[in-house]
């Protein structure tokens, strides 16, 4: 599809949030934004390099992750349609801690930084570059909540505080959360046998229910208590 075509789904995301299709699509023309398609496995940033454009995913979907020294990989997020990503890096002179892959076939529009940043009298820039702030200041304090986790001492500890905060994302106490086991392993940075491990023991104890991705937390206030 081409650029106009993606402008309602561009309208909805955090950088574009309340700009008028007509306003968006002259700004998207000013900055050079530019569509790009790639396969599943293929890099958009990769660690160790510098990052210069801001991109929205618009279809498929991507993975953000940081490489270790031992060869894993500490997932930082998955995105799908409507996602933005290096809006942190981009205006940065730091390189990159973190690869950015298709982890399904997608398309991505590509905005240079430095064109966003230019200064402008008009509304829609000046719109974009509030946006820009707020959801940089949002990831700051995702990131701030993962450091927390991962700073708890047991792996129950961890798995209870990351299944009442995805409780409180999908204001639900059933809800599906965006990564396999293997997957939430790496993000809990624990051995996934003793993650499938904590998690058989509590379901018998009572605490959860679960099934490969899907979980309905059955004592929330005993899962708080145990983060405590």
């Amino acid at each position: 599809m081409g650029m106009e075509n993606y402008l309602p789904l561009l309208q909805s995301t955090s950088l574009f949030a309340g700009l008028e299709a007509e306003a968006l699509r002259v700004l998207l023309g000013e900055v050079g934004a530019v569509l790009r398609t790639y396969s599943r496995g293929e890099t958009l940033v990769l660690a160790g390099q510098s990052s210069r454009r801001v991109g929205v995913v618009l279809s498929g979907a991507i993975e953000a992750y940081h490489p270790a020294a031992s060869g894993a990989r500490l997932p930082i997020s998955q995105m799908g349609p409507g996602g933005v990503f290096g809006d942190v890096l981009g205006g940065s002179s730091l390189s990159s801690p973190v690869t950015v892959m298709a982890s399904a076939p997608c398309e991505v529009l590509l905005v240079p930084y430095e064109k966003l940043l230019l200064p402008g009298a008009d509304p829609a820039r000046q719109r974009v570059l509030q946006n820009l702030v707020r959801t940089i200041s949002d990831k700051y304090f995702l990131l701030s909540r993962r450091v927390d986790l991962l700073l708890l001492k047991s792996l129950r500890a961890k798995v209870c505080a990351y299944l009442l905060s995805e409780a409180e994302v999908h204001h639900s106490l059933t809800f599906t959360i965006p990564y396999s086991r293997i997957q939430l392993a790496d993000y809990l940075n624990c051995d996934r046998s003793a993650l499938s491990r904590e998690l058989s023991l509590m379901q018998r104890d009572g605490l959860l229910e679960t099934y490969k991705s899907s979980f309905k937390l059955l004592e929330p206030d005993a899962l708080r208590h145990m983060v405590l």
